[in-house]
């Protein structure tokens, strides 16, 4: 159960902090900065705008970027125990039929684990029950000055004025406190038109381990297996979908010659669930990622299509290396820190960005004609070439990236 500790209380333990950081978002990339800094001396003060009970989310693929920081926060074994081991990815093609199965072993597998969990899991096992978090908070002000930010946070109907020397915005793809730091012309939206449902079906016991997906003509269907069932995406034009679930999975259906079982209960769960979250196939990508003491985190940084199943992992990565640097300065060095961070991550995590958009321009298609010419294409392009970029980005790991717990360094 989370429990909710104030902003008062947490600037109280951080006290004895050689400086002051506030995070804003508890959720996979503030949540595992927080568990960092804490795992390395400090106690950052951490708010979100969500209640404790808010919903969890959804279903995530964890590429091995994340192993280096799971396992650094002792939390890797806790990890495997709640998620699922992906081994294959099946691809389905305009009619329905099975185009091709590549090994996600042999594309991913020798960098380490690729694994499926839903996001609530994710959070428990990064110890957001243990974290103390201030909820139903947000940022209503940012003033900097040479040597602070000057925070105004609103929570419960009062304001509250915070001073701390790092500010670090993770607080998702719509994100509040970008928008008090970065100029409007310099957040990029990306927009592919298409949007869909997601849903929950039951596990396939001979199918926990694979990843399918089809890629219909003006349809798109996903079946993401975590532990114990399958979450399920379907999708479409934005125009299309407009008609509501039911009315679509039944034009799914019918636009489908070949229909298994799996995507079967897949269109009826999202028929069936009047409440399923419509998801827009939306990102966003921000111009530049620090001004001064404040950094942007996660998707507030660059915000992922889910077509190649990075983005999560890439918002872990960029948390150790921001973690990393600001650790080993003091509050003088903060600026340079986040900068610095910014080098690292910022290409990194924006040619994982790339790849997405590209998959999805391939996989979100409407003329029958065309999307049997990407068919026949695609039987030709193996996993590795597909997802080229981003293993080379597995490859690229520096070891230095996670260095190894120490005490910050107060200034003298």
């Amino acid at each position: 159960m989370r429990t909710e500790t104030d902003v008062t209380e947490q600037l109280r333990l951080a006290r004895e902090d050689p400086f002051r950081v506030l995070i804003v978002g508890a959720g996979v990339a503030g949540l595992t900065l927080a568990r960092l800094l804490r795992l390395r001396g400090l106690h950052p003060v951490l708010v979100e705008r969500a209640a404790p009970e808010g919903e969890d989310g959804y279903m995530l693929g964890l590429m091995p970027f994340v192993d280096p920081v799971l396992h650094d926060l002792g939390v890797l074994d806790r990890y495997l125990e709640a998620s699922v081991e992906m081994h294959q990815y099946r691809l389905h093609g305009a009619s329905g039929a099975v185009l091709k199965d590549y090994s996600l072993d042999d594309a991913i597998g020798r960098f380490g684990h690729y694994r499926g969990i839903e996001r609530g899991h994710l959070l428990r096992v990064l110890g957001v029950e243990q974290t103390p978090v201030a909820y139903r908070t947000t940022v209503t002000e940012i003033v900097q000055d040479e040597g602070l930010v000057h925070v105004t946070l609103a929570a419960g109907g009062k304001q509250l004025a915070v001073d701390v020397d790092a500010l670090i915005a993770a607080d998702g793809l719509h994100s509040a406190t970008r928008s008090l730091v970065l100029d409007p012309r310099q957040v990029h939206p990306y927009d592919t038109s298409w949007g869909g449902w997601v849903a929950w079906t039951d596990s396939d016991a001979d199918a926990c381990g694979r990843y399918e997906e089809t890629w219909g003509a003006g349809c798109f269907i996903g079946l993401y297996p975590v532990l114990d069932r399958v979450g399920v995406f379907v999708g479409g034009p934005r125009d299309v979908t407009s008609a509501g679930p039911a009315a679509f999975a039944q034009q799914v259906r019918r636009a489908l010659r070949t229909l298994d079982g799996r995507h079967a209960r897949a269109l009826q769960a999202v028929a069936d669930a009047s409440d399923a979250y419509f998801w827009d196939m939306s990102d966003v990508r921000a111009s530049t990622w620090t001004a001064g003491r404040v950094a942007l985190l996660g998707d507030a940084a660059a915000g992922f299509l889910p077509t190649a199943g990075v983005g999560a992992a890439m918002a872990m990565e960029s948390a150790a290396v921001l973690a990393g640097n600001l650790t080993t300065g003091n509050a003088a060095s903060v600026p340079d820190a986040l900068r610095a961070y910014e080098a690292r991550q910022r290409p990194r995590v924006e040619t994982a960005q790339d790849n997405s958009r590209r998959l999805a321009r391939l996989m979100f298609r409407r003329g029958r004609t065309i999307c049997r010419a990407r068919d026949e294409a695609t039987r030709f392009v193996g996993v590795n070439t597909a997802l080229g970029p981003i293993r080379k980005l597995l490859a690229e790991r520096a070891p230095s990236a996670h260095p190894s717990p120490g005490r910050p360094h107060r200034m003298h």
